[in-house]
């Protein structure tokens, strides 16, 4: 299974399962990235820090430790 900070730029995946405990699960969650959602990976800063994706019709910055948690296909 592959992670939203392994995709590249300009792909739609979806979320399969949101790894993580308690209070930063719940965080991603609240973000919009629950299972079954689109995301659209519109940019990634210079060094990788932080993602920006479109999820649920609005822009969203994720930082890259966030997106390790997770999984899309």
């Amino acid at each position: 299974m592959s992670t939203l900070k392994e995709t590249r730029i300009g792909d739609t995946v979806t979320v399969v399962k949101l790894r993580g405990e308690g209070a930063v699960k719940r965080r991603i969650m609240d973000m919009g990235l629950t299972k079954g959602t689109e995301v659209y990976v519109r940019k990634v800063a210079p060094l990788g820090d932080p993602i920006e994706v479109t999820v649920r019709g609005y822009e969203l910055s994720i930082r890259k430790a966030d997106a390790e948690m997770v999984e899309v296909r």
